[in-house]
């Protein structure tokens, strides 16, 4: 089978989609499928330009005596017209869903904001139905899927690790772990102010590419405020292999995004690498993985409460151990693996 998988991308930015968009590919072909990745550039400022990426989409023609099946993964690939189209959906635009009225909410909340936020509510509504059938990467995502838009899942299909990976089980040092691109939502800051309550000895090691220059600037600034330069390291972009020695000897692992779309990658290889991971109450996707004082710890969106949790796995190594070890067997439950998330893609 000929299987094009369609994903939109900013340019010069990777992150979760854009590995899983190569993942997906790439477990294609193993299976003797022959498969390509079609990235369509997106940028969502001015608010204007994201009504023209849909209109762009829904020109794009795929011819099908070139391409069997289309796998759309994001808004607003999915708007692509083709008749045997599937979807993987990763999110819809959040700004004009859940995050409308939050500190996250990017569209201005002007007459025409209130018009693009309108007009891609009403062309997700249009053109999700034309796909056969609508995996999400997520419970939560299904949720939003029906609350907003109407429609009904096919089912959940948890996005696996590319295979081979890097990671692997490790010491239990003094140091905890936070991968991921360096943005607001991802909520580093709070991470950082939560050592000022942390246990002395303990250290935070943060690992990602920032947003901008701007936003990392003001995170060193907060590092130098409360004197933490001793025991706050900032690593930059890492290599997979690099991220998985970081995270191999980690004491625990932080995950703190608002409301994240599904458990993130940083979750599942921290389960891969037997490590317990510490996210917040408000995280979203990720407690669909990390279990409260079973695989982790679930902490209030606080300084003091995540400190409170890192000083836990600290004192309690054995504790966090066995964190761990629960961490790593719940994968096999949960059946996290590419030949399922291939087999309904291409049922």
């Amino acid at each position: 089978m000929k299987v094009a998988v369609i994903n939109n991308q900013e340019i010069f930015v990777e992150g979760g989609a854009e590995y899983l968009a190569d993942s997906l590919r790439d477990q294609l072909v193993l299976r003797g499928h022959e498969a390509t990745v079609i990235r369509i550039p997106f940028k969502w400022y001015p608010p204007s330009r994201i009504l023209d990426h849909i209109l762009a989409c829904r020109l794009m023609k795929i011819d099908p005596t070139d391409v069997d099946l289309v796998i759309a993964l994001k808004f607003p690939a999915y708007s692509i017209p083709f008749a045997n189209k599937k979807v993987w959906l990763l999110h819809q635009f959040r700004q004009a869903y859940d995050l409308w009225g939050t500190p996250f909410q990017d569209i201005p909340n002007t007459p025409e904001g209130r018009r693009v936020r309108d007009m891609v509510r009403v062309a997700d509504e249009a053109y999700l139905p034309e796909a056969l059938k609508i995996y999400t990467n997520s419970q939560i995502v299904a949720r939003r899927l029906q609350e907003y838009s109407g429609v009904e899942a096919n089912g959940v299909l948890y996005p696996p690790l590319s295979e081979p990976n890097p990671f692997r089980s490790g010491e239990f040092g003094d140091y905890f772990f936070y991968p991921s691109r360096i943005v607001p939502g991802k909520r580093q800051r709070l991470a950082i102010e939560a050592m000022r309550f942390a246990r002395p000895g303990l250290k935070l090691v943060l690992a990602g590419t920032p947003v901008n220059a701007t936003h990392e600037l003001e995170l060193r600034s907060v590092v130098e405020n409360f004197n933490l330069q001793e025991r706050v390291r900032f690593l930059g972009w890492v290599s997979e292999e690099e991220k998985a020695r970081w995270m191999a000897d980690a004491r625990g692992i932080l995950y703190l995004p608002y409301d994240e779309d599904s458990y993130g990658f940083v979750t599942l290889e921290a389960f891969t690498c037997h490590k317990p991971v510490i996210t917040l109450a408000d995280s979203g996707g990720t407690k669909e993985l990390v279990t409260h004082e079973v695989t982790g710890l679930v902490a209030q969106p606080s300084p003091e409460a995540v400190a409170q949790a890192m000083n836990r796995l600290w004192a309690e190594r054995t504790w966090a151990i066995e964190l761990g070890e629960n961490a790593y067997r719940s994968l096999s439950r949960l059946e996290i693996s590419w030949d399922k998330v291939v087999r309904s893609l291409l049922a």
